[in-house]
């Protein structure tokens, strides 16, 4: 399994309340950029336009801690780990730093389904993704 994928970025100041501080929610849309930046550095996408079956990736829990506030201007790197890898599932962990201190972390669960008009199916992770999530799809 693939241990850690790393990617820097800015806080900007849409992004942060009234006393310059990043709002908490933003922390999840944080998560979802590095979940993305992860997928397409193995060649890969959340949302397969043209695939079929047509598969989605829904959350089905989400949760994030917070220990040090990030300011407007701080520059972070997160570090995004796949955690756990089930049959249907897939759990992350999201570390945010800076200057090495732990400012907060995610996490996230998410489920392999098909999806069709009005309905969300659970199903598999197909084959070729699993073996690119694990490290054996060829980097």
């Amino acid at each position: 399994m693939r241990a850690e994928f790393t990617m820097r970025r800015r806080v900007q100041f849409a992004e942060t309340d009234m006393a310059g501080v990043l709002h908490f929610s933003n922390y999840f849309r944080y998560m979802e950029e590095i979940e993305h930046a992860f997928w397409r550095s193995l060649q890969l996408t959340v949302f397969p336009r043209d695939a079929d079956p047509h598969l989605s990736w829904p959350r089905v829990a989400t949760s994030c801690e917070y220990f040090v506030p990030l300011r407007f201007e701080d520059e972070l790197e997160m570090a995004l780990r796949l955690t756990k890898m089930g049959d249907k599932s897939l759990n992350y962990e999201v570390e945010f730093r800076r200057d090495g201190e732990r400012c907060a972390v995610g996490r996230i669960t998410l489920v392999c389904c098909v999806t069709r008009p009005g309905s969300f199916s659970p199903t598999a992770i197909p084959p070729a993704i699993r073996a690119k999530l694990e490290g054996d799809g060829g980097d």
